[in-house]
């Protein structure tokens, strides 16, 4: 992880000119939806996926989990050959989450999540 606890390949997190009020008011709820919409357009063109979703509040994931059935069905089939690839598929998989929010100001506030 980079510092700050923001995974690799992530910028700015504030949305261009234009989805704010000219006026400076704190941006309504269809606003602060908008501003979400952006901010989840952006991770899925990175490679992210969308988990859950609602007002203004998205988790975000990238990776997926290794599916351990599988891999004993085939170990036991191999002889056991397929446990050394079991090994380091275990040991390099890895999931990131991410909760991206939109608070009453108009700002994403990201917070990672457990993998």
């Amino acid at each position: 992880m980079r510092p700050h606890d923001e995974p690799r390949g992530w910028g700015a997190l504030q949305p261009p000119p234009g989805y704010y009020s000219a006026d400076g008011r704190p941006p309504d709820a269809i606003q602060r939806g908008l501003i979400l919409d952006w901010a989840v357009n952006q991770r899925i063109a990175g490679g992210w996926r969308v988990e859950s979703r609602c007002g203004t509040q998205a988790v975000m994931v990238r990776g997926n989990a290794l599916n351990h059935v599988l891999h004993a069905i085939l170990m036991v089939f191999t002889c056991f050959l397929w446990g050394a690839v079991w090994l380091v598929l275990a040991a390099t998989n890895k999931v990131e989450r991410v909760s991206l929010t939109v608070d009453a100001r108009g700002d994403i506030v990201s917070v990672n999540g457990p993998g």
